[in-house]
């Protein structure tokens, strides 16, 4: 299993407890597949929404306390979950809020305002960030808010380094009115996607995207003083995760956003700065 195929999962280095690599891994499973199940394939969106309402009722099954039978739809993923879930007493809302994320990737494919992209985030990304809190001991409403900001500004690190990519999934997270502002639309990055005889990104994609980036760096920045209300090794896991986001922005600078033809991605020698960079008590800069 590829911890690094959810994308959303801020897991799966050995920085990690030996005591939270079981649950995260329960956790993980879920999300995985559940975002498969939204993602992958070709199945119907009927046939999508179903399944997902199959992992709906697991959960719910556990809100009762019902125990999970071997027989039913999933259990290799809920019979552990479940355990993990009494063992460390965890919420459910989260695992709630994960489904109806990825329901809306069914259904939904565009996105109004950043405020529709906001209210996607607080439920495909920040639910993830509050399990690990809850895992950490250490799920105080300082706390809980920082992760939020921190888990948002990762999925938006996401979404505009993998704009080519969500076309060919029929999906624009970059807000319509957005891109109206700047006088572009679906079109043009149809366009660049398909590298269509167009031009290198232009000034206004350019200045849209640092608009974006820069407010997702500002969010990130939240994760810094996360990581130093946290000790060892899970202060460092999330200092590096985060140190990585504000990498794969500045390599969005570099290119200067041509996204459609240079997807950034993390070297040997950034992970090494990273590395440097986590190690470092100084604070971040580019």
């Amino acid at each position: 299993m590829s911890i690094e195929h959810y994308e959303n999962f801020p897991v799966a280095s050995v920085l990690l407890p030996r005591r939270l690599r079981r649950p995260v891994t329960d956790i993980y499973r879920f999300a995985r597949s559940a975002d498969d199940i939204a993602d992958e394939g070709d199945l119907s969106a009927a046939e999508r929404l179903e399944l997902l309402a199959q992992f709906e009722a697991g959960i719910e099954q556990l809100q009762y306390h019902q125990p999970v039978l071997a027989d039913t739809p999933h259990s290799a993923i809920f019979i552990p979950l479940a355990r993990s879930i009494s063992n460390f007493q965890l919420p459910l809302k989260p695992f709630l809020d994960l489904l109806s994320a990825f329901r809306q990737d069914v259904t939904t494919h565009r996105y109004r305002d950043m405020a529709q992209v906001l209210d996607y985030c607080t439920r495909s990304a920040n639910p993830v960030g509050r399990l690990m809190l809850h895992l950490y001991q250490a799920h105080s409403p300082e706390l809980i808010e920082l992760a939020d900001s921190t888990c948002t500004g990762l999925q938006l690190v996401n979404f505009w380094q993998d704009v080519a990519l969500d076309w060919h999934k029929n999906r624009v997270y970059i807000p319509q009115d957005l891109l109206a502002q700047y006088d572009l639309d679906d079109d043009y990055i149809q366009a660049r996607t398909q590298l269509l005889r167009q031009p290198e990104a232009d000034a206004r994609w350019q200045e849209m995207m640092q608009l974006l980036v820069t407010d997702a760096r500002q969010r990130l920045q939240a994760g810094l003083l996360l990581s130093s209300h946290l000790s060892g090794r899970i202060s460092l896991e999330l200092k590096m995760m985060v140190l990585g986001g504000l990498r794969i922005l500045e390599r969005l600078e570099a290119v200067k956003f041509d996204v459609f033809s240079h997807r950034p991605t993390l070297s040997r020698l950034d992970w090494l700065r990273l590395i440097t960079r986590g190690l470092s008590r100084t604070s971040y800069r580019p």
